[in-house]
């Protein structure tokens, strides 16, 4: 998440107000951090927002970085009054590049904070940096369309992202043949799992490796429903892919659950 008080100490913050009941300005956040750590450095450079984990990934040399990207790109003014709206300036998403980000996921509750037009600036700046992404666009056909990630010597890897609305994201947020939107899976049916299998035929080879991502159930807990279980499963069982990955939203913590992102 790089939006609010990460964007403020990159080199080209947002205009910091926002619009929270207990919040008006990503700067406030900052402060939060320094109360505890001390004077923070403002701007800092582009990698500094990783810390180690440059330093991990480059021993790790992973094939293909994917990543959740939950927030909106974006100097937009047309925000959603939903209580918490994500945003990081166009200009601070070079932070990305400098991680070695191959791929956004964009199917989640934060990516419209600013509106749909921005999410288009959200799609049209990533395109920019060379940046793929899975799970929202411009109208439905880009929405449902899986990132594909060429692996050299090795094969491809696809990447397909869904929201679901036990995650917050709102079924408006849906992408239409006219709007910009969000790949929205309506519930955990048998029915989703056959969607799902539906948007990536015409995609998929043999030897593909498959990630499904999925933006699911609440946040700040522990327990996983047994529905999601289920689901995880079938869609795995029903060989939805010969080698299918299921990213979940919620991963243990200390003393409860954070989103993958």
């Amino acid at each position: 998440m790089t939006g609010r008080g990460v964007d403020q100490i990159l080199p080209h913050p947002c205009d910091p107000r926002l619009h929270e009941s207990y919040m008006d300005s990503a700067i406030d956040y900052v402060r939060l951090v320094e109360q505890v750590v001390g004077p923070m450095p403002r701007p800092v450079d582009f990698s500094y927002v990783w810390g180690a984990a440059l330093e991990e990934l480059s021993h790790a040399r992973p094939d293909a970085r994917i990543i959740n990207l939950e927030t909106s790109v974006t100097r937009s003014e047309a925000w959603l009054d939903k209580g918490i709206n994500y945003r990081m300036s166009p200009e601070n998403a070079a932070c990305l590049r400098a991680a070695g980000v191959d791929c956004c996921v964009l199917a989640n509750n934060h990516v419209l904070d600013w509106g749909r037009a921005g999410l288009v600036e959200t799609l049209n700046t990533l395109d920019a940096l060379g940046i793929k992404t899975a799970g929202a666009g411009r109208d439905v056909t880009e929405a449902i369309r899986p990132a594909v990630l060429d692996i050299a010597g090795k094969g491809r890897v696809i990447v397909q992202a869904f929201g679901l609305p036990t995650s917050g994201v709102p079924r408006s947020w849906t992408a239409t043949e006219t709007a910009p939107g969000v790949n929205v899976l309506p519930d955990l049916s048998t029915e989703s799992v056959a969607l799902i299998r539906r948007q990536l035929q015409g995609v998929r080879r043999p030897g593909d490796v498959v990630i499904v991502s999925l933006h699911w159930g609440p946040n700040w807990g522990n327990n996983i429903p047994q529905s999601q279980r289920r689901f995880a499963h079938e869609l795995i069982d029903q060989r939805t892919s010969r080698s299918c990955t299921v990213i979940p939203r919620t991963m243990p913590s200390r003393s409860r659950s954070t989103r993958t992102g």
